[in-house]
């Protein structure tokens, strides 16, 4: 029985922050299907977005339900703006000028953090901080309902959009082929900027709940790894292959970290990524793309 509760807690725990890494893969295949650009600077805009609610919350007294939303729609007018004015600024160009560039982006933002905030580490106020749970003999942090009831709710919103909406449908048409949606009327410049903007509202929302575990620390962008490690587990492209493989990621996370020695659990993601590379590229659920314009 002891077992039965063991396992079950360590499932719980890994499911969210499985979840996290989850939506920061969400928000990397989003980009990447609508402009082929795999974006490094992810992690950081949602380190920035961390940086951002500490600042609403402790510095000006707002609530983490208030300043959840409101570093999500700055995130989101970012990113917006930055595939509006740079990214599509080398459209056409081989892939490997856009990694260059957010790479580049990721160390400009980095900057203007460390330099903006400091260096020093520092955390929020939540509302159910140092609030648990117990499901018969399993104790649960009230974080960790949290973060994956919000990962459900976006996931199945974004599911809803692509799926019901006009303009989710136009998004999924451009994805699949950029030149026959081109072709066809949709305007796929602007549907691109939208993915970008929704993308950093995604990435926003991983950092606002991510920060209560880690703290809010300029190392935060450095989750772009793991969410890497779901995105390649899953299939590179695939929007629920990045909901499994970072689920996946989180379960061998936890589940590392007890049954296997010392040191196990901070590299299997990477193990892991490296593995699916060699052994199955195309992950759980790959896609495949059209021609871009």
């Amino acid at each position: 029985m002891e077992n039965v509760t063991q396992i079950a807690q360590l499932t719980i725990n890994g499911m969210s922050i499985g979840a996290i890494y989850g939506l920061v893969a969400l928000g990397l295949v989003l980009t990447y299907k609508s402009t082929e650009v795999l974006n490094f600077a992810h992690g950081d805009v949602l380190m920035f977005s961390a940086f951002l609610g500490w600042g609403l919350i402790e510095g000006l007294g707002a609530s983490f339900w208030l300043a959840l939303p409101a570093a999500a729609i700055v995130a989101a007018a970012a990113t917006w703006l930055l595939e509006q004015r740079v990214v599509r600024i080398i459209a056409g160009q081989p892939q490997f000028a856009g990694v260059m560039l957010t790479i580049g982006l990721a160390f400009m933002i980095r900057g203007m953090v460390s330099m903006g905030f400091g260096p020093e580490s520092r955390n929020f106020t939540t509302p159910w901080a140092g609030q648990i749970s117990h499901v018969g003999g399993i104790v649960i942090a009230d974080l960790n309902l949290i973060i994956i009831a919000v990962t459900l709710v976006i996931t199945a919103g974004l599911y809803g959009f692509l799926t019901r909406s006009a303009v989710g449908v136009a998004i999924q048409a451009a994805s699949q082929n950029q030149l026959a949606a081109y072709l066809s009327g949709i305007r796929v410049k602007r549907l691109n900027s939208l993915v970008w903007g929704i993308s950093g509202a995604i990435a926003a929302v991983s950092g606002m709940l991510l920060a209560p575990i880690t703290m809010v620390d300029i190392g935060l962008w450095a989750v772009l790894l793991k969410g890497l490690a779901a995105l390649v587990l899953g299939g590179f492209g695939s929007v629920r292959g990045a909901i499994v493989g970072g689920l996946l990621i989180g379960l061998i996370e936890q589940f590392s970290g007890v049954f296997l020695p010392d040191g196990f659990k901070d590299v299997m993601a990477y193990l892991v990524l490296i593995g699916v590379l060699i052994v199955w590229p195309r992950g759980l659920f790959s896609e495949a793309h059209g021609r871009r314009v």
